[in-house]
């Protein structure tokens, strides 16, 4: 297991900046967006964000009840209220800094460390709570922030004009999308053992990888939602529908209660809509090819419908602009994925014990549960 260094520290002290910049963000867009008469576009930015909130929530505090079974119920009472007014993130970031700073700047040496709590404890603690983080803002990536994502860039196409909250909010996605997917991938290399560090190259690989495939389909859901809102939303539903129907025959075990389980199915089969994850840890080459393989056809085939109905709210330039970006990012992005996969893959060289296929989080060899949440987690 890497140890949890004071780099780390930092930019888990800049994830909170950020985080509060984020919230501040969507409500300053939703206001702008009420003040200028357009109701139905504030309310979905809102929705999204109260969405997110309220999955992020639950799991955290779901998760506050595993870990403290046995314990004090006066805390989880005290947690419940937090987790109520939806402050419960807070919460784990300053259990995240409490523990990071420890490992990071204050732990002792190897000698003056007890036999209870050596420190390889320390710096798993640290790496644990920070893991946990980072699971519920890949919920918040895939509920809140490429959904508002989608909304801006529909919103740009249709009206051709844009203003500075719309850069912000824009700017603000993709910095979400950008760190949630890195910052992920970082935690799982971290829980899984005999793992080398997630290098700088092999970062951008995956970086480039989910951005492109990502924007690629959203500028053409985006397009689709010109031509028809309603057959956009369709298409987006009966996706859904297909991804929550796999995630059940999957058979997963990322919660204890059946409750919360099927409420992981319905989020990971939205996040399937917008990006490929591995939920079994089992080898992906057949699923993950099927799902481009079939992205690239519903893209070729969205793009087909826009230039043959051409709707009449984007000028033909853009639109052609817009179609060679799509295909761009798309080709561009199943490249890089390609490339990560044959040479930075951790299946590559880690033990079989270790992990089936990482894909994007299901590896992690966490002990802190007795069936480790990060152990079931969503792959890559």
């Amino acid at each position: 297991m890497m140890k949890f260094s004071k780099q780390n520290f930092i930019f888990l002290a800049g994830g909170i900046l950020i985080y509060v910049v984020d919230v501040g963000v969507d409500f300053w867009v939703a206001c702008k967006y009420f003040c200028q008469g357009h109701y139905c576009w504030g309310i979905l930015i809102l929705c999204f964000r109260g969405l997110s909130s309220l999955v992020i929530q639950i799991f955290s505090y779901e998760w506050f009840k595993n870990d403290w079974e046995g314990t004090d119920t006066g805390k989880l009472k005290w947690i419940f209220l937090v987790h109520l007014f939806q402050c419960g993130i807070f919460i784990r970031y300053w259990f995240a800094l409490k523990c990071g700073c420890q490992a990071a700047f204050k732990q002792t040496n190897s000698e003056a460390a007890s036999e209870t709590d050596p420190p390889n404890f320390i710096q798993k603690q640290a790496v644990d709570v920070v893991t946990d983080i980072n699971m519920l803002r890949v919920f918040k990536t895939f509920l809140e922030t490429t959904p508002q994502l989608f909304v801006q860039i529909y919103i740009l196409m249709e009206h051709g004009k844009f203003n500075f909250c719309q850069y912000a909010a824009i700017f603000m996605s993709f910095c979400g999308i950008s760190i949630s997917t890195v910052d992920y991938q970082i935690s799982l290399r971290k829980s899984l053992p005999d793992k080398d560090e997630f290098r700088l190259l092999p970062k951008l690989m995956y970086l480039f990888y989910k951005l492109l495939t990502i924007t690629s389909w959203i500028l053409s859901i985006s397009l689709i939602a010109l031509v028809s809102v309603r057959s956009s939303v369709s298409l987006l539903i009966f996706l859904w529908i297909c991804g929550f129907t796999w995630t059940l025959k999957q058979h997963t075990t990322f919660c204890k209660s059946k409750k919360m389980e099927y409420l992981y199915r319905i989020v990971v089969g939205i996040i399937l809509i917008f990006t490929f994850f591995n939920i079994r840890g089992r080898k992906t080459k057949v699923c993950i090819s099927v799902y481009y393989a079939t992205r690239t056809v519903v893209t070729l085939g969205i793009l087909f419908v826009s230039m043959f109905w051409k709707p009449s709210v984007i000028k033909e330039i853009h639109l052609t602009i817009v179609s060679i970006v799509t295909v761009l990012s798309l080709v561009l992005g199943i490249m890089f994925l390609v490339i990560y996969y044959r040479h930075f893959h951790p299946t590559a060289y880690c033990r079989p014990q270790a992990c089936s296929d990482e894909a994007d989080g299901e590896a992690g060899q966490k002990e802190r549960v007795e069936t480790g949440r990060f152990q079931n987690f969503i792959m890559q």
